[in-house]
């Protein structure tokens, strides 16, 4: 590209801009999760003579799985998720149709993760289209697409008290896919926290793998859930204790061997006295079952918090598209409600609109017959709900578990905006409504390090923003969505340093770390730390290493 001779004045040689990185591959639809919606947005998409690809993530790594990724596995993984042919066979024998997808033609990827979509935006020039970031056990690069959809399912949200932290506390999503998916869930007797339908259901489910479900445990005064599913877990033995929470998950380094459970009043407080202990190897988090909108919130989609769909969605039409018209969602990433907890078909039908309306937009011909799928109406205050359940188990707990498992922080400390202990601060005092103004979970993350874990906030960040509402008066629907940033996904540096670079974007690496050279001592670069403040140059004019040495 030829510049304007008064252009050259501002040129930055250490710029990105016109380094674009080499793109491995292409595809024209890409489609993210191989579950009920992923499946049926496949096979609805192939035949038309473009290239689809369907990616999943399962079967995960066992390092990836141990870092709570992407779902609170808990330490509950059997012995045959570290055998990846194994795991294979068993993904394939619980999800026929990725035979079927295969037989039409498309492009499946399975053990391939999509750390990243990054369309291209005004912070994005360097990007041609729409790329994707996958990576797999061996390679990560980079896959153009033309039109996607993330079908990337939900996750459970966490719940600190005292003992969360042993073996066996886990996401009930997470042990449904253990059981169903990987045949590797090393649990017989669990406790569930939470009773709405998705928990009713998934615990119905686990009964029927072997799975004793000796309680079901609910803060508020009423069971919110479908009542049949609940009188079935009843008729095989399942306790029904509303109006209590977990006090504490009791055992050893190998994991939970027992709960007491407390009962609390209508503020969240504990009723003296009032205790039991009950014996299970599991507790069964499913508090709320949360839309996987990491990519999609990362990519630029706007989103807002939408009771009847679970929480935070991604703004959507009727067809499905998000505010980034090549970006849609289907299936729990779309929205998690309780009729569709009961009917996969549900979700099958948003695949389907969803791989209508990539087909309509790449100029395919093809009847698009299926009615716009609806939500329930809300089953109450689901934002108030989960700040009940913050509030009576982790805000008034005993021993002040951390929130923040993989950063060590308290509910105390995220309160009073305490930064590190490590940085020798002294203990938290808390300042209630010290958020009166804006509550914000990012301004949170970066003063006190929640939600900066391994585990990318999975199992806290709800918990925060239910913390900070508790302390502000403000809604849950009301505080920003914390914020998501590619890798949604762990990447080993291995699999980062194999992401392809042209040799332009080495020049001038030096600049990236704000210094005119490593082997410079600071005192020597004096005005010249930053780029801006660097003598510009022309394209293609030579230079030294060394050229701004002072």
């Amino acid at each position: 590209m030829t510049r304007h001779p008064e252009q050259a004045l501002y040129y930055d040689p250490a710029s990105v801009a016109g380094k674009a990185p080499p793109i491995r591959d292409e595809t024209d639809i890409l489609i993210v999760g191989a579950g009920p919606a992923g499946l049926a947005a496949a096979l609805t998409a192939a035949g038309h003579g473009l290239n689809v690809t369907l990616v999943d993530e399962n079967p995960v790594p066992l390092e990836t799985m141990g870092e709570e990724v992407p779902l609170h596995f808990g330490g509950r993984m059997g012995a045959a998720v570290s055998n990846r042919n194994s795991v294979l066979n068993t993904l394939l024998e619980a999800r026929p149709e990725i035979a079927e997808a295969l037989e039409a033609g498309v492009d499946v990827r399975l053990g391939t993760a999509v750390w990243g979509l990054f369309p291209q935006q005004p912070t994005r020039a360097w990007i041609a289209g729409a790329v994707a970031g996958l990576a797999d056990d061996e390679n990560a690069y980079l896959l153009r697409f033309r039109q996607v959809i993330v079908a990337a399912g939900r996750r459970d949200m966490g719940l600190a008290f005292d003992g969360w932290q042993r073996p066996g506390v886990m996401g009930i999503s997470a042990a449904h896919r253990l059981a169903t998916v990987y045949g590797a869930l090393e649990s017989r007797i669990a406790v569930v926290l939470g009773s709405d339908t998705h928990a009713l259901a998934t615990a119905h489910a686990l009964s029927g793998k072997g799975v004793r479900i000796a309680a079901i445990v609910e803060q508020a005064a009423e069971v919110s859930g479908d009542a049949a599913l609940l009188g079935l877990l009843v008729e095989q033995g399942a306790q029904v204790l509303t109006g209590h929470v977990i006090a504490e998950a009791g055992g050893d380094a190998l994991g939970v061997k027992r709960v007491s459970v407390v009962a609390v009043d209508s503020a969240g407080h504990r009723v003296d006295g009032a205790q039991r202990e009950i014996e299970c190897d599991s507790v069964l988090l499913g508090v709320a079952a949360i839309p996987a909108i990491e990519l999609v919130e990362s990519a630029g989609c706007s989103t807002s918090f939408k009771a009847e769909r679970g929480g935070h969605v991604a703004d959507t039409d009727a067809a499905l598209r998000t505010s980034l018209p090549y970006v849609l969602v289907a299936g729990d990433c779309a929205g998690a409600w309780s009729s569709k907890s009961l009917d996969e078909d549900i979700a099958r039908r948003e695949g389907r609109i969803a791989a209508q309306t990539a087909l309509a937009a790449l100029g395919v011909e093809i009847e698009q017959d299926e009615e716009a799928v609806l939500p329930d109406l809300p089953a109450g205050d689901i934002a108030a709900r989960r700040a009940d359940w913050v509030r009576a188990s982790a805000l008034h707990a005993q021993n002040e578990p951390y929130i923040c498992l993989c950063e060590e922080v308290t509910a105390r400390e995220i309160i009073g905006q305490q930064p590190p202990r490590y940085l020798g601060w002294p203990p938290a005092v808390a300042i209630p409504g010290s958020y009166k103004d804006s509550p914000n979970p990012d301004v949170t993350k970066r003063l006190t390090r929640a939600c900066m874990g391994p585990c990318q906030g999975r199992r806290c960040r709800e918990q925060v923003a239910g913390l900070l509402s508790l302390d502000s008066g403000v809604s849950v629907a009301e505080i920003a969505l914390a914020s998501f940033r590619p890798p949604v996904r762990p990447l080993s540096l291995r699999q980062a340093g194999q992401i392809e670079e042209v040799p332009q974007m080495q020049d001038r690496w030096d600049a990236w770390f704000d210094m005119p050279s490593q082997w410079t001592p600071f005192w020597l670069c004096a005005g010249q730390q930053t780029t801006a403040r660097r003598p510009q140059e022309t394209p293609g004019q030579p230079h030294s290493l060394h050229d701004n040495e002072g």
